[in-house]
């Protein structure tokens, strides 16, 4: 084997991919300066605001009929009059995606940017190769830099709000790795000053807004030095401009170990952490909030902002024949974050707390199995509440 050559090839590969990381948050950087610009969000454009329904595969399809069964009777009114639009946009299956060779392919994705919000159902990503996760690649495309996750977990006084960092990290460069064949294999972790700073300003912003005092900032710096390190920093120095709001900094270990310990979890409100931790730390809190089926996820940006369920495509319940059992709370929690982003609070609130009794009176109880109610039980359920 020739070491050198794939050393050569690599080292030109990394200063590739530093020159366009600079030029990114370059970019960022600039547009933090310009804020308040040309960009519209979704609530100053024209109508009809476009509602962009994207089933994705797996348990998506079934899972979104729920959806948009729920939605068309919230918005019943706002649809007959023109001033709302469910688009289907098709095309971002698992199959069309593979045979496409990307990620998300470029007719999808220019119908995605012609929506104002996206409603998106799980999509799989494949096991090794280099087709990249389609939310990776919407949350760079969109520049999707916040996920936020609420859990909630009443009768323990748990109210926690989970900030992620949505496009960098390890996930940024997840699929332009170097291998040496036989010898190592070396994947990249971004992290840019203009990245942290957007995340944190949002975190603190929600904490403020919400009247919350504490915010936890999630990271391994004692380890990762360069890039965890420069996250804590960054995240305390924006901290400065929040009096009366406390950060705290804490590991990612422990955290997961606090998240399970109820003699101390109920003291965090807001968590602040990059994009990794993230994804591990908001699957740990949904499953104590009833699983990953219960709880939604949004990611927004200055501009567009895509709202989803935090589970995958489950292809595993797919294969078993089991997919019509798969909940769709997850996806109903999604829509009731995009009914509060494009500004209709009360039928948020409907919706929510229709989901709370539907789930408490335990009439349609999803159990993702055949002994379980349907998706559809549990859909028709909602809506009869509504």
């Amino acid at each position: 084997m020739d070491e050198r050559k794939y050393i050569d090839e690599a080292v030109s590969a990394f200063r590739a991919l530093l020159e366009e990381q600079i030029k990114r948050q370059d970019r960022m950087a600039a547009a933090a300066r310009s804020r308040g610009g040309d960009d519209k969000g979704s609530a100053e454009r024209e109508e009809p605001l476009i509602i962009g329904i994207a089933s994705g595969d797996g348990i998506g399809p079934v899972i979104m009929a729920e959806a948009v069964k729920v939605l068309k009777t919230l918005l019943k009114d706002e649809l007959a009059s023109g001033k709302i639009e469910l688009r289907e946009i098709d095309g971002l299956t698992i199959e069309n995606r593979m045979a496409k060779g990307e990620a998300v392919p470029s007719e999808v994705l220019s119908q995605i940017k012609k929506c104002d919000v996206l409603l998106k159902g799980p999509t799989t990503t494949p096991k090794g190769g280099t087709l990249e996760s389609a939310n990776v690649t919407l949350r760079r495309e969109l520049d999707l830099y916040a996920n936020v996750r609420p859990v909630q977990v009443p009768e323990e006084d748990i109210d926690w709000m989970f900030f992620r960092e949505n496009t960098e990290g390890e996930y940024v460069l997840g699929s332009r790795g170097i291998d040496i064949p036989g010898k190592l294999s070396m994947d990249f972790k971004v992290t840019t000053d203009a990245g942290t700073r957007r995340i944190a300003r949002a975190a603190f912003d929600y904490a403020k807004a919400a009247g919350k005092t504490k915010v936890a900032i999630v990271t391994k710096a004692n380890i990762m030095k360069k890039t965890d390190g420069s996250f804590s920093r960054i995240c305390h120095e924006v901290a400065a401009d929040y009096p009366g709001i406390e950060a705290d900094d804490w590991y990612i270990d422990i955290m997961t170990a606090n998240l399970v310990n109820p003699a101390v979890r109920r003291d965090f409100q807001v968590f602040l952490m990059p994009n990794l931790y993230g994804d591990i730390l908001t699957d740990e809190a949904a499953e104590i909030q009833g699983g990953v089926g219960t709880a939604g996820s949004a990611n927004t940006g200055d501009r567009y902002a895509m709202f989803e369920a935090i589970h995958g495509s489950a292809p595993r319940m797919v294969e078993e024949g089991l997919a019509e059992y798969a909940n769709p709370a997850s996806i109903l929690k999604a829509c009731e974050m995009m009914l509060r982003h494009i500004g209709f609070i009360e039928k948020a609130d409907a919706l929510s707390e229709t989901i709370k009794a539907c789930m408490e009176e335990k009439k349609a109880v999803v159990t993702g199995t055949s002994g379980g109610a349907k998706a559809a039980d549990f859909g028709d359920y909602v809506v009869s509440k509504l």
